[in-house]
């Protein structure tokens, strides 16, 4: 970012431990992310609960749009992959998964907030944590006694074989699968913010510290940021959508038949 001394200075990996604003020192300690976080839940129970509270057999648009995003849920990613009977009963924790990801996403594109909730690693590792959780719970709850038998003696494979096939099947099964899910997510967020930043700051630079010739460059990086805040609400939305669905994915191979 620009500063007083008319000098350009680039978005930086601070940004993302702001200073504590109260509590500090404390397990209660209050941050700007953390505010962020707070905002986040408090729409997606507001919007949940205007959306839901008189809900009419023709419904309005509010109303619809919110039925939309539970059938994107329900339809595209827990009936299509788990099926009417496990989507119903996993449904509820890919619904909040869903929302809560996408909600604390947007975050990083509304003016006055500008970060996500899940560009620090806390909530995108809890939420793999849940998932992971979830995942094994399935698999217990399918086949109490084979599931991890299955999971890390593949059928079919001669047992000499066994003795390279089992640790990669630990690993990529139950170390793996909650790592990938907390850095994807945390990762695309946090390139995002350092690519808004950089653009804005740079218009912000070139026009009101440069000047001059300088001002047509800030009209561009204006119109490139524009154009990136757009890219990051489509990211915001997949990867809540691949989040979830990748939660769905975990519980669908963790109830398969040969579980």
């Amino acid at each position: 970012m620009s500063t007083d001394d008319g000098e350009f200075h680039g978005p930086s990996i601070l940004e993302f431990f702001p200073d504590p604003i109260a509590f500090e020192g404390t397990p209660f300690e209050i941050n700007r992310i953390i505010l962020v976080r707070w905002v986040a839940v408090i729409a997606l129970l507001l919007v949940f609960w205007l959306g839901t509270r008189r809900m009419k057999v023709v419904p309005g648009r509010f109303q619809s749009l919110v039925e939309m995003g539970l059938d994107l849920v329900r339809v595209n990613i827990a009936d299509d992959l788990l099926g009417k009977k496990d989507g119903r009963r996993f449904l509820p924790i890919l619904t909040t998964i869903f929302f809560l990801v996408l909600f604390m996403n947007l975050t990083g594109v509304i003016p006055g907030l500008n970060i996500a909730g899940t560009s620090v690693i806390g909530v995108p590792l809890v939420l793999a944590i849940v998932a992971y959780v979830t995942f094994i719970y399935a698999g217990i709850k399918k086949s109490p006694k084979n599931f991890f038998k299955n999971s890390l003696f593949p059928s079919g494979v001669p047992w000499p074989v066994y003795i390279i096939v089992t640790p990669i099947e630990l690993i990529s099964t139950f170390i793996i699968r909650p790592i990938t899910l907390t850095l994807r997510l945390m990762m695309n967020m946090i390139v995002g913010h350092l690519l808004l930043v950089l653009f804005f700051a740079a218009t912000q630079f070139f026009i009101f510290n440069l000047g001059g010739w300088y001002t047509a460059l800030g009209v561009g990086t204006l119109a490139f940021g524009f154009v990136f805040t757009l890219f990051e609400i489509l990211v915001a939305v997949l990867q809540a959508y691949v989040f979830a669905l990748l939660t769905a994915v975990y519980v669908q191979l963790a109830v398969a038949e040969e579980h």
